[in-house]
């Protein structure tokens, strides 16, 4: 049975990318450049995924984990990186797909369109072709009077009338499997490079008599490589518009969809607003009738339905339904908010969790605890959860109220329905229905200004 396979090239590092980072795990949109391509291969039904690795190979096979991988030691040209993928592809019966890792634009509708292309031309090999304004440095597509593909041309080899051609090669090509083969091992590196040009594939095929086609794409931005950092933050604003699209298509509102920046793990509900300057990253889930924003950072957190989020910072962390947070919250890993739940003004919160209509208002540190419900927390309270060695837990029962300006030296446990006085460092556990006083009493010395006065005048004379 005929299988649909592909060959995706990532052997070179990048040396235009000035990186220690293998050019191709690069994120766009929060995730390597290459997934995204491998993505798009899953999506067009591509059964089998080889990846050819290189330079940095183990920064490549680390990040993309357990799939198919061919090693191409020694960089030849594309054709003799194909060639590496030779033992696990030849004798295979179907067409396979070849692609470079730094092409993340590309979409799965046009390698579906091309796959067709392929099948009703009865093509031993279509090339994905698109029709550029600048093509400066590609390959040149070259054709007959009759419009049939003769060969792809590099802009190194290229003759000065070849070069105003503007069809350009998008490098990524879609061959009978058997012909592949049969076809790589014919080709010579006689050319400016000395290498082994995947192009010529195409001229020994259509020398034996086989159909050579292209598919020419409408978008001719989908085929853009990325080499450069330049071209990085071009296809990062190309993909992110398209996300910013498909989340107004499903009943999302961006108020400011070129100033909302969002990654391709998000999920966010119908009837939510995003407003601008926000950040959403990770595997961040939003729910549904939400306002998040403006200037908002959520990354890898859950947000449930109705919640609002305003000028905030979120790693990692749990808001539940109709909670509010900020303005210039910070909520760290493990912090857990519960239902209708508020949290305030600089307010951090780390590894917590803060029970249903809570109130946290302003101005306090709550971390290593767990507050229960309906519990009044007063401007500047903090958890002292830290003793210089170890992290120690705070436990505040239902419906307590703890005054401003408290210390709650943990590990400690306050009872349910109970008061801490403003003002409070309190080191020891306070009992259910209790009142915690934890500070000196006050003593006024009348007349005291002008003694002091006095005194610190003589000191200076």
């Amino acid at each position: 049975m005929a299988g649909t396979f592909a060959v995706v090239l990532a052997a070179g590092q990048g040396t235009r990318m000035k990186s220690n980072t293998h050019k191709v795990l690069h994120p766009i949109c929060g995730k390597p450049m290459i997934q995204h391509i491998l993505d798009t291969l899953t999506e067009t039904g591509v059964e089998r995924q080889i990846v050819v690795v290189g330079k940095l190979k183990e920064q490549v096979m680390a990040a993309l984990g357990d799939r198919e991988y061919a090693v191409q030691e020694e960089q030849l040209g594309t054709a003799h990186a194909v060639m590496m993928a030779r033992p696990m592809l030849e004798g295979s019966e179907g067409t396979t797909l070849i692609c470079a890792g730094d092409t993340p634009i590309i979409r799965s509708e046009t390698l579906r369109a091309m796959q067709e292309h392929h099948r009703a031309t009865g093509a031993a090999v279509t090339v994905l072709t698109a029709v550029a304004s600048n093509p400066f440095g590609l390959g040149r597509i070259i054709r007959d009077a009759d419009g049939n593909v003769l060969r792809i041309v590099e802009e190194k080899d290229a003759s000065d009338e070849e070069r105003q051609i503007r069809e350009i090669n998008s490098s990524v090509y879609l061959f009978d499997n058997a012909l592949l083969f049969a076809a790589l091992s014919k080709i010579d590196n006689q050319n400016a490079q000395g290498e082994y040009y995947l192009t010529d594939c195409l001229e020994v095929l259509r020398h034996e008599g086989q159909i050579v086609t292209a598919y020419i794409t409408g978008d001719a931005k989908e085929i853009h490589g990325i080499n450069n950092r330049a071209q990085l933050a071009v296809a990062n604003a190309i993909i992110r518009e398209r996300l910013a699209q498909l989340h107004m298509m499903n009943g999302v509102t961006l108020i400011d969809p070129q100033n909302t920046y969002i990654d391709a793990g998000v999920t966010i509900g119908s009837d939510t607003v995003i407003l601008p300057g926000t950040v959403l990253e990770g595997n961040t889930a939003i729910g549904s009738g939400c306002v998040v924003g403006p200037n908002s950072h959520l990354t890898n957190a859950q947000v449930a339905d109705d919640v609002e989020i305003k000028h905030s910072v979120l790693t990692d962390c749990v808001v539940e339904t109709g909670a509010t947070v900020g303005p210039f919250a910070y909520l760290r890993p493990k912090a857990h908010i519960g239902a209708n739940a508020k949290i305030g003004d600089f307010v951090e919160v780390k590894n917590a969790k803060i029970g249903a209509g809570t109130k946290v208002s302003h101005l306090s540190y709550i971390g290593d605890a767990e507050f229960g419900e309906n519990i009044n927390v007063g401007c500047g309270t903090i958890t002292v959860n830290y003793d210089g060695f170890h992290k120690h837990k705070t436990v505040v029962g239902d419906n307590t109220f703890i005054g401003c300006n408290s210390n709650l030296v943990a590990p400690i446990s306050i009872g349910s329905n109970s008061y801490v006085a403003a003002g409070s460092t309190v080191t020891d556990n306070v009992p259910d229905g209790a009142l915690a006083v934890a500070r000196e009493r006050q003593t006024t010395k009348e007349g005291y200004t002008d003694k002091l006065k006095a005194r610190l005048r003589d000191q200076k004379e």
